[in-house]
């Protein structure tokens, strides 16, 4: 049996993320276990968006510690993550103008840099949509699009450099608990490895995962799609776009194409993480389509190129569970709910913090609010400034 101070059970971002915090914390006999590759499940599949434009104070807080991460990520990791600073525009339409200013004050509040601004600087942003039917515009200089995967590779070599561990092509078949207590993890191939903290971030396949010891992850696994289009026209440096109204989000790519996904919640697909269809169907082309012409009539030769897709871990408040458990030493991290690449820098110290103090750092971001048991208290976290159609995704 070998051993370690801690093992971290998935090589995704948020894993590697824990991996990274706990090294720059001076704990570097750590063993992330991960069946494929590093960032090789869903962190992929990101769309990579960078904003704070959050409801949730603690995770607009959290969004701001990835953002500074991003920024210096040169001089932290050595390496380009794909982090594109284009700015982040937020729209929204009747009704929702006051949410928008309650909710910006708030962030500003915990450390945000974003403003309200006109119309008119948004058609300069973005010259070639309809603004007439949105009410309010937010806006942070600052936000853009990233990539998780680079990001992802990025946390994991540094980590590895301070010392740490990564085992690759290495399946956990479970855990080791005595007494109520975590011992270790349990591989495929019948090794073990002995450890007095585990951190479980699997992501999607987490609820079957801790199952065996009773430990309840309400988690629904939802698939997303995203489409890639060639506008037809020559674009400049666009910023990231949030439509509120028509309920899409839009974002450049490096290539001169852009980047269309879905924000309406009202009616998810579910499915299996290990069984889904990678493309955008046809009802969801048509669905882009028509969202895009109407939004952005401009793109009068626009052309779609591609798509992918990938699943969301959804908790039933779309928020993560970042938390402690019953099991003494076993931390959980998972229920991204799509908000997991832009926090993950602040997901990986709240993870090292918990490993290592039990409690958060930040008293911006207390630990009580993403505690496993709110779901069993019925006390969810959500936004006091919902939006009238995205709701919790904002």
């Amino acid at each position: 049996m070998s051993t370690a101070d801690v093992v971290i059970v998935g090589g995704g971002i948020e894993g590697a993320a824990a991996a990274w915090a706990l090294s720059q914390r001076g704990v570097t006999n750590v063993v992330v276990v991960e069946r494929n590759t590093v960032g090789s499940g869903m962190t992929g599949k990101s769309s990579g968006i960078v904003r704070c434009h959050y409801g949730v104070s603690s995770l607009a807080a959290m969004a701001t510690i990835g953002l500074e991460v991003f920024e210096k990520a040169q001089e932290i990791f050595g390496s380009d993550i794909g982090f594109r600073q284009t700015g982040y525009v937020v729209g929204v339409g009747e009704g929702d103008a006051d949410s928008l200013r309650k909710s910006l004050a708030a962030q500003q509040a915990v450390g945000v840099q974003t403003e309200e601004i006109e119309a008119a600087e948004v058609a300069r942003l973005w010259p070639y949509a309809d603004l007439t039917p949105f009410e309010a515009f937010a806006w942070e200089a600052r936000g853009g699009y990233g990539d998780a995967y680079q990001t992802a590779q990025a946390f994991a070599v540094s980590a590895r450099a301070a010392g740490v561990r990564v085992r690759q092509g290495a399946n956990v078949s479970g855990l080791l608990v005595a007494r109520d207590k975590v011992a270790g993890v349990r591989l495929a191939d019948g090794t073990e490895i002995a450890a007095d903290s585990v951190v479980v971030a699997t992501g999607v396949w987490t609820p079957e995962f801790l199952a065996p010891y009773d430990i309840d992850v309400p988690i629904r696994v939802i698939r997303e799609q995203l489409v890639t289009i060639a506008p037809g026209v020559e674009i400049a440096h666009v910023p990231v776009f949030s439509d509120l109204v028509s309920l899409q989000y839009i974002r450049p790519e490096l290539g001169g194409e852009l980047l269309f996904g879905n924000s309406d919640l009202s009616d998810v697909e579910h499915a299996d993480p290990d069984d889904y269809l990678n493309r955008a169907t046809e009802a969801f082309v048509e669905t882009t389509v028509e969202r895009v012409g109407t939004r952005f009539p401009g793109f009068t030769d626009a052309a779609i190129t591609g798509s992918y897709a990938g699943c969301y871990d959804v908790t039933p408040d779309w928020n993560p569970v970042i938390s402690r458990t019953d099991v003494d030493g076993l931390v959980v991290a998972a229920g991204f709910s799509g908000h997991g690449f832009k926090i993950a820098p602040a997901v990986g110290r709240l993870i090292a913090d918990l490993v290592v103090d039990g409690r958060s750092a930040d008293p911006r971001i207390p630990e009580s609010d993403f505690r496993l048991s709110r779901f069993a208290d019925r006390d969810l976290l959500t936004s006091p400034y919902p939006y009238s159609a995205a709701g919790q995704m904002r």
